[in-house]
């Protein structure tokens, strides 16, 4: 006679053992649990200015920036960042800014006047040259600047926009100039016509001005008659 095989049934007890282990078993990781944690530190929106919000960029270039060392004799790196083209909204003055990425020091900081020249470096066609009075130190030093770029695209756009500005100040200093010698000439006229005008004045003289002051004097120290 066969022999009946075991039951699989778990026993009660058992199951309770279970359901209990995991009522009181951890919450996993990425579960949520619904509670609500207050930060210790309430910190607050603080507004950060650049100097930059009057201006409008005209280029903004990734690149590295380099000035010549004249103790040393060797080009020193100022950092790796952006170069900007910074055109004011009011004044229409453009102002070249370099930023390093990280830290954002300004490590060039100069107007592009008229007489700004950028020369390809000899050699490199990815870098230029440039002479600058900077004031990125907060004090105004004549500079020799170099800069690189990833692409020979990019130098060549840096370059063609300095010379365009460069150009478009020329222009408006001439126009500036023409407008203050227009001025100093209709002055130099007014000034003309009010001295002709004082001469003429001054000419008609009056009888008693034409006497002999010695006669003057002697009709002045008469003693006056008595009644």
């Amino acid at each position: 006679m066969a022999s009946a095989t075991p039951s699989a049934v778990v026993p009660e007890n058992n199951k309770k053992e279970r359901e209990d282990e995991e009522e009181n078993s951890p919450a996993a990781d990425d579960e949520d649990t619904g509670a609500q944690v207050a930060p210790i530190v309430k910190l607050e929106e603080v507004a950060v200015t650049t100097g930059e919000e009057d201006e409008d960029p005209i280029i903004d270039l990734k690149s590295k920036l380099y000035r010549f060392d004249k103790e040393s004799n060797q080009w020193k790196e100022r950092g790796t960042g952006t170069v900007k083209l910074l055109k004011h909204k009011d004044t229409g003055k453009v102002r070249l800014v370099f930023r390093q990425s990280r830290t954002l020091k300004i490590c060039a900081n100069h107007l592009v006047i008229a007489g700004t020249k950028v020369q390809e470096h000899p050699g490199n066609d990815k870098s230029c040259i440039w002479h600058a009075t900077d004031f990125a130190d907060e004090e105004l030093k004549d500079e020799l600047f170099c800069i690189r770029f990833a692409s020979v695209e990019n130098c060549k756009t840096f370059m063609e926009n300095v010379q365009e500005v460069a150009e478009s100040q020329s222009k408006e200093e001439s126009g500036d100039a023409s407008e203050t010698a227009k001025l100093l000439d209709k002055l130099s006229v007014e000034e003309g016509k009010t001295e002709g005008s004082t001469k003429g004045t001054s000419g008609d003289a009056t009888a008693d001005d034409k006497k002999d002051p010695a006669e003057t004097e002697k009709k002045n120290a008469e003693p006056a008659s008595s009644a």
